[in-house]
């Protein structure tokens, strides 16, 4: 089975860029035309919130379209840029995602690897929280699923990534949940955004994975600081993480762009020179 991770699309509004300067439309657009154009095609794509920048209609009709050409099924969870009402009213054919007005978490179990969607968001902050109701749904669905392979994907990281101007509005209750995941061992991987850079963690007997941004990302500072965290232009990229029997989970990281290549290795004939 393989994955496919995208992450804080932030789309705007047709013709608006984010931040004054980013047209994360246009890079949306071509990270999609990117995974189309693998050689293998993901089984599904997992698409890990901040979907939007400010949760409108708008921006989610113009994510829908923008999605529209991905020939595999797209599972989306919210980030603390959108908003879960929107999110219902402009996918209403995605019928994984719950009815109602509260949390977005679902299980997908069609796949050698179970999904598990988790909704970290606290509507009107930056952090997220993995409150008391939060942990048990999920201890109850890794404890129906414990006899395959789960990946667990969601929004906010609920463990540290040493960039701490991001790390202050992490996923809050970390501990206790990583308590609960430590308990199931058929946990493959975490997988997070919202830190805008491809980091790993060793965490709760399993892996932490944050995915780098389809769009701009995170300028990298390892250093203490009070200081919010700034975006850099470095390349937009989206990760690909591969399940194998045996063997578990690989995980790649996939620019996106155009890039010279491929070239095969040791075209030279007359390198080293023959003395």
């Amino acid at each position: 089975m393989l994955i496919a991770q995208i992450t804080d699309l932030h789309i705007r509004p047709r013709g608006e860029n984010a931040n004054f300067l980013v047209n994360t439309n246009a890079m949306l657009k071509d990270c999609v035309e990117a995974i189309q154009q693998l050689n293998r095609h993901p089984d599904v794509v997992l698409a890990t919130g901040d979907l939007t920048d400010a949760g409108l209609v708008s921006e989610y009709e113009m994510l829908r379209e923008l999605l529209e050409p991905l020939e595999m099924p797209v599972y989306l969870i919210p980030g603390n840029h959108d908003s879960r009402t929107n999110m219902r009213k402009c996918f209403p054919d995605h019928s994984y995602l719950p009815s109602g007005d509260g949390f977005l978490h679902y299980v997908i179990d069609d796949y050698p690897v179970t999904l598990i969607g988790l909704d970290t968001v606290v509507q009107g902050h930056g952090y997220g929280d993995m409150c008391p109701d939060r942990l048990a749904w999920l201890d109850q669905q890794l404890a129906r699923h414990s006899d395959k392979p789960v990946v667990i994907f969601m929004h906010h990281p609920p463990f540290p990534t040493g960039i701490t101007g991001m790390d202050r509005i992490n996923c809050n209750n970390g501990p206790a949940m990583a308590d609960i995941v430590r308990r199931y061992p058929n946990v493959e991987r975490v997988l997070v955004g919202h830190h805008h850079r491809p980091i790993q963690i060793r965490w709760a007997g399993t892996i932490g994975s944050v995915a780098p941004s389809s769009a701009h990302q995170v300028q990298l500072d390892l250093t203490e600081t009070d200081e919010h965290s700034k975006f850099i232009m470095e390349p937009p990229a989206f990760h690909l993480h591969l399940y194998e029997d045996g063997v578990g989970i690989i995980s790649h990281q996939a620019y996106i762009g155009t890039f010279d290549g491929p070239h095969p290795f040791g075209g030279n004939p007359d390198y080293p020179p023959k003395t």
